[in-house]
């Protein structure tokens, strides 16, 4: 008696796989055994594993994605947002099976605001494709905060508005976790809401942070309109800005739930702020001057 033989192993193709969380499902899915495919804009602009295979492709060129999707039948999707439905379309056309989109915890909330709506809008266009689909839903990303690393850096103050406001950052190694293991378990019609193990003002993260690089960090706290102002200088649409400053002084006070999605899924528990900050310690290190 002989055995079966087996069909050609399936590749998975990652859009935004050098990114925060794309980079991390890239790693973890070939570390898992998978074939992997990265679709970029600029192949030799970034640093991939030698193990995965990289074209070239464009989410907002629909004519690049045929070579890009040739062959697969499931995708990790990143959002970009004005290119999703052309996405879907060569993705029929390819004959996906299989689609895990990033979208935002905001998708869920009873006010979902400008950034909530644009992920929702996403999430809907996905769902209305005809294709299977599984949503991840991460809270903020620990990788935020890297927007610090200058002050703190420079000269060890944090400044920014509601420095008492919570929230349960998550580390994209979570974020990634929950997407490979809905591609890996094909968890078609799922949506996985993604948070962080613990609730955390900005106080508590900047003092985390000065404890990892063995120096005081303090936050001071500005005006709301000054760091608004700051943000929309620094590229931020006016009406995300407004959001986001509007969410963290509805958090004043209010600790942030955390769910267990990671432990439930991975049967790990998920990494701690401490721990990512650690594998950043560098970039908050004290800038030396000569």
């Amino acid at each position: 008696m002989t055995d079966e033989p087996e069909g050609d192993p399936t590749v998975i193709l990652v859009t935004g796989g050098t990114g925060n969380v794309g980079a991390n499902i890239v790693r973890q899915l070939l570390d898992a055994g998978e074939q992997v495919r990265v679709v970029t804009r600029a192949p030799g602009e970034h640093s991939l594993p030698g193990e995965a295979e990289v074209v070239r492709g464009d989410l907002s060129r629909p004519e690049t994605l045929p070579a890009a999707l040739a062959g697969i039948e499931q995708v990790f999707l990143f959002p970009v947002f004005d290119a999703i439905a052309g996405f879907l379309r060569a993705g029929r056309q390819a004959g996906l099976r299989h689609v895990v989109l990033l979208s935002s915890a905001a998708a869920g909330f009873p006010s979902r605001g400008w950034i909530g709506e644009q992920h929702l809008r996403a999430e809907q266009a996905v769902a209305s494709s005809g294709l299977p689909w599984t949503f991840v839903r991460p809270d903020a990303f620990m990788t935020n905060d890297l927007a610090w690393a200058p002050q703190i850096a420079g000269g060890g103050v944090v400044r920014g508005a509601y420095g008492e406001a919570a929230l349960a950052p998550v580390d994209p190694r979570d974020i990634a976790a929950v997407a490979v293991h809905a591609l890996l378990e094909e968890r078609a019609g799922e949506t996985y809401t993604v948070t962080g193990p613990q609730s955390l003002t900005q106080l508590d993260r900047v003092r985390i942070i000065g404890e990892a690089i063995g120096r005081p960090v303090r936050f001071e706290e500005l005006p709301r309109d000054t760091v608004r102002q700051q943000m929309v200088q620094h590229g931020m649409p006016a009406p995300a800005a407004d959001e986001l400053l509007d969410g963290l002084a509805a958090r004043v006070g209010e600790p942030a739930a955390t769910l267990p999605t990671v432990e439930e899924l991975t049967g790990r528990r998920a990494f701690t702020y401490a721990e990512w900050v650690s594998l950043h310690r560098a970039a908050f290190a004290p800038t030396v001057t000569s």
